[in-house]
């Protein structure tokens, strides 16, 4: 073997820093793995360290877990260790989103000894008004490369980074994380191309990264593996938590296919007990080999399934101390699990010295469990996971029924920890394709909604249901203007259930609803971001002249406080719309009547979006026209159990009451006289009284 011509890569896919850091047990677990990994990559002196996804395990990492990351890849990563490699390609296309588009070692400010490249998974992805994620930051600070980033949703083109060292060539291609179903979609309409050097084109070693399903999980919610390119030769498959390093190959495309798994237990699954290793590549020319490192930092798991059904001779289900029995039982099983542990840990000392344990019992049969929290207090000096030792579960009947019978509650029902995965635009869809008629979507489509709430629910982006209700009513108000037709309850509706099918069909163009609709979330998130520090800095102010006298008798001291609708009351037209806005949407300090009810309203739609009906009604002066400005809609989630995705748009057809009490809709240039202590309507004959008058009048 050849030093000079061949490459050492050390490869490590979900690392997941930051999952559980504030576990008093497990915390520390992710953190010190990686610093392991990055250990074995500096004895082995590898050219540089891959990484396929998910290095983060929040998509906002916390400052501790950014602070521990940074810190290890300062101490491992930086140093006087010459770069024996050099890249070929245009840094500028392969880091085309960073500030600073060349690799870190070339950087004439840093020291670096291992480059690390890696793309995002989908823990980490960039999302916000700047598409910004956690790698973003530690590649601005010249820690990290982040690569194989792609923001379209009509065409992706896959740039490889090019790769030389003596006469061994390696053009490395990356894709970070994208919805299975999207990218499904795309290979199929082959809009996902890999670029390939003019240059030798057969001379180059091609190694694919890539973060997506590898197993099937529905029927467009992975991606198989004959749709990548055969020219490929080795593709490193992330977001897969099974460990699976030695390299297979794909009969039919005729490339190899790795799949490292995660360095840390996540979901207590018998996917994750398998013993958790890293990859050592050599490659030489287009030979390669993959050394297997076993990671001695890893927590121990074991896991055991036992079905009580097939022990009749020791479990009766008529038997009434049946219970006690099937708990001695289980106190056995678990037992041998922990001295099979002790027995692993005594040849490694690395190992943490509590190990996770997981039995799951099916009770099938006529069998009671017992109560799991007694169970487990027995164990809790001795297991990582004690309330999460035993699993009961039971195996239903399977009657014979239609896919369209599913019940939506039985998919909550199912455990999560055991592996399956439930997604919120899938619930969603399914939701509303079972539910009843008269709660089915007529003018929204499920597949925008189930997008929107994802948005909301892993993005954290609060306006965006709201927004994607916005968009898709101004898009069918102007399809009926465009059509011109008649203001007929009966005509409009039909015409919307053609136009909604017909959006429904065409999967591209409500892509690009979903995209302007989340744009915009993003940007109105921004507007309030900036109002709310305007809103502080005029509390300030404001503290500032109490303090020192300035006009304490004009504004009551108790709306001063706050943010919300008191404040609007308080300041009468100053900042009106922005107060106004801010009170309906956040609402704190919110004294109006409509936070009495159960139902919680997020956010109330500026009054200048019409019902569909008054769209297209004739405009008329008088009373009618100064009516239509007060159509609101607001966005109600029900808080009723039986119905928990139940979205109405209620249109008020008069003025909302906190509207009115604000006034900031019908005196927008005016400002409010009576929240500053003087009351005109008292004195109208002579609003010039004395002080002393005013004073009494107020």
């Amino acid at each position: 073997r050849s030093d000079e011509d061949a490459f050492k890569i050390l490869i490590a896919t979900d690392i997941h820093l930051g999952y559980l850091e504030k576990d008093p047990v497990r915390g520390n677990d992710t953190f010190v793995t990686f610093n392991e990994i990055l250990d074995h990559a500096q004895k082995n002196e590898v050219d540089f360290v891959l990484l396929g996804g998910d290095l983060f395990h929040e998509n906002k990492p916390s400052r501790k877990t950014i602070h521990t990351c940074l810190e290890s890849l300062r101490k491992y990563c930086m140093g006087d260790r010459p770069i024996h490699f050099e890249i070929l390609s245009d840094q500028a296309v392969n880091f085309q989103y960073s500030k600073f588009p060349w690799v870190n070692y070339q950087d004439e400010n840093l020291n670096i000894s291992i480059p690390i490249f890696s793309i995002h998974g989908n823990h980490d992805d960039p999302t916000g008004a700047d598409a910004l994620c956690a790698l973003d930051i530690l590649s601005c600070a010249g820690l990290l490369n982040h690569f194989g980033r792609s923001t379209s949703v009509e065409r992706i083109d896959i740039s490889p980074v090019l790769l030389r060292k003596g006469r061994t060539k390696i053009a490395l291609y990356g894709l970070g994380a994208i919805p299975d179903e999207r990218l499904y979609r795309m290979f199929v309409n082959k809009q996902v191309t890999m670029l390939r050097p003019k240059e030798d084109e057969d001379g180059w070693f091609n190694l694919f990264v890539i973060h997506q399903n590898r197993s099937k999980h529905g029927a467009t919610n992975y991606i198989p593996e004959q749709f990548l390119d055969d020219f490929i030769h080795l593709v490193v498959w992330g977001h897969e938590h099974e460990c699976k390093i030695a390299p297979v190959q794909n009969e039919q495309q005729n490339f190899y296919v790795t799949q490292p798994g995660s360095s840390v237990v996540t979901s207590l699954s018998p996917g994750e007990a398998v013993k958790k290793h890293i990859g050592l590549l050599h490659v030489r020319g287009k030979k390669m080999k993959m050394q297997k490192i076993a990671l001695e930092t890893v927590r121990t798991f074991y896991m055991e399934d036992v079905v009580l059904g097939d022990h009749p001779d020791l479990f009766n289900p008529d038997n009434p101390k049946v219970t006690q029995a099937i708990q001695a039982f289980c106190m056995e099983k678990v037992e041998m699990m922990l001295d099979n542990a002790e027995r692993e840990r005594l040849g490694n000392p690395r190992q943490p010295e509590k190990p996770l344990i997981r039995l799951r019992v099916d009770y099938t049969g006529g069998f009671e469990p017992f109560i799991i929290h007694r169970f487990s207090q027995k164990y809790m000096d001795r297991v990582a996971n004690p309330k999460d030792i035993i699993h009961f579960f039971r195996h239903r009947e399977q009657k014979e029924k239609n896919d369209s019978d599913l019940s939506f509650g039985n998919v909550f029902s199912r455990p999560t920890s055991e592996g399956t995965t439930l997604r919120v635009e899938d619930l969603v869809k399914q939701y509303f394709q079972t539910a009843e008629k008269k709660v089915q979507l007529s003018l929204l489509t499920e597949r925008g909604m189930g997008e929107a709430v994802q948005e909301f629910v892993d993005k954290e982006e609060k306006d965006a249901i709201e927004e994607l209700v916005k968009f898709q009513l101004e898009k069918t108000q102007r399809f009926l203007k465009e059509r011109h037709i008649d203001a007929e309850e009966e005509k409009i509706d039909e015409e919307v259930r053609k136009f909604r099918e017909s959006r429904r069909t065409n999967t591209e163009e409500e892509d690009e609803e979903v995209r302007e609709a989340m744009t915009r979330a993003r940007a109105h998130r921004s507007e309030d971001a900036v109002l709310v520090s305007a809103s502080s800095d005029e509390e300030l102010m404001d503290t500032g002249r109490k303090a020192s006298g300035d006009s304490d008798d004009d504004i009551p001291t108790t709306l001063s406080r706050g943010r919300g609708q008191g404040r609007g009351r308080g300041r009468g037209a100053r900042g009106q719309n922005s107060t106004a806005r801010r009170s309906s949407q956040r609402g704190r300090g919110n004294t109006s009547q409509g936070s009495a009810t159960s139902s919680r309203t997020y956010k109330s739609v500026p009054a200048k979006n019409l019902s569909i009906m008054d769209a297209f009604r004739s405009v008329k002066p008088g009373p009618s026209k100064n009516a239509s400005k007060f159509f609101s809609e607001d966005i109600i989630d029900d808080d009723d159990e039986s119905d928990p995705l139940d979205i109405h748009i209620t249109p008020s057809p008069k003025v909302n009451q906190r509207s009115a009490t604000t006034s900031s809709f019908s005196k927008r240039g005016s400002q409010s006289q009576t929240s500053r202590g003087v009351d005109f309507e008292s004195d109208e004959d002579d609003p010039f009284k004395s002080t002393a008058t005013s004073r009494r009048n107020k």
